[in-house]
Parts: structure tokens; sequence; C-alpha cells
């Protein structure tokens, strides 16, 4: 997969505007995809997943912390704690990777979420040079998911 076709970005799209919609019953806005170059999108709080078998690298949700307490208040969850809100990005992208899991089979094992705390700079592309950067906005507030991945046989 050294270049990801549309169909297997939309998978990461449906599965994002999937999760809103479905926990929320309001859909994510895609705003734009795109390849990223040096800087990738990050927010307050990211929830990431590495990947290994047939493929290598990560996809990761990162979204501003308002965004992430709307999420968890949707969620019937009062408790905002930062525990709580580094959980809901991980449970973000463990949700997006199990979807794209479902379409691209056993080949794609997926980690346990890591999550992490700050607009951090530890974060870098490690697969592809340029990965695709889905921006999308839930009611009013801008996240992101990254998709930095690639085939290895």
């Amino acid at each position: 997969m050294a270049t990801l076709r549309e169909t297997e970005l939309k998978i990461f799209i449906d599965a994002v505007t999937h999760y809103f919609l479905h926990l929320t019953s309001e859909p994510a806005e895609i705003r734009a995809a795109y390849l990223a170059e040096t800087d990738l999108p990050r927010f307050d709080y990211t929830g990431l997943i590495t990947l290994s078998g047939q493929f290598r690298g990560c996809i990761y949700f990162s979204a501003p912390r308002i965004l992430v307490r709307e999420l968890l208040i949707r969620l019937q969850e009062p408790d905002t704690c930062e525990a709580n809100l580094l959980d809901a990005v991980g449970e973000v992208a463990n949700t997006i990777s199990g979807n794209a899991r479902q379409h691209f089979g056993d080949r794609l094992e997926i980690s346990v979420p890591i999550t992490i705390l700050g607009n951090t700079q530890q974060i870098k592309s490690s697969t592809r040079t340029r990965p695709f950067a889905i921006l999308l906005r839930w009611q009013r507030y801008e996240a992101a998911v990254v998709i930095d991945i690639e085939a290895t046989a």
C-alpha cells in the first residue's frame, strides 16, 4: 500500500463520521483530507494505535480539550477528569482502527491505544513521507485523524 487508494481512505472517513453519528446523533463534518507535509495536525489529547502484521505505522485521533469534554458529556459521562478525557480519545482511535481492521482483515493487527496529553511533538511520521490527514469538525470544534500506514508485504 505504497499509496492509500481513495476507497481505502474513505474507510477511515466513514469510520470517523459514523463514530460521531452513532454515539452522539450528530455526524462529524469532514473539512479536508490531504497529504500532510511536515506539520502533522495535533491537539490537546491524542489517542494513537500502532499497526503491525502485514502493515506498519499508526493511526491517531487528536482533539482539543473542549471537543473531548463535550463528547464525554454527550456520552452521559459527567466526570470529565483528565483520565476520562484520555480514555475517550483512545476509544475513538481504537474504534477507527477497528473499523479499518474489518476492511483489511487479520492482516492488520492493531495495538491497544496509547494516549498522549498535550500538543506533543513526539508524534512524527514514521512510515510515510506524507501521511494522510483528515480534518473534521464536530459541533463547532476541530479535530484530526492521521493515517500513517503502509503494507509490509
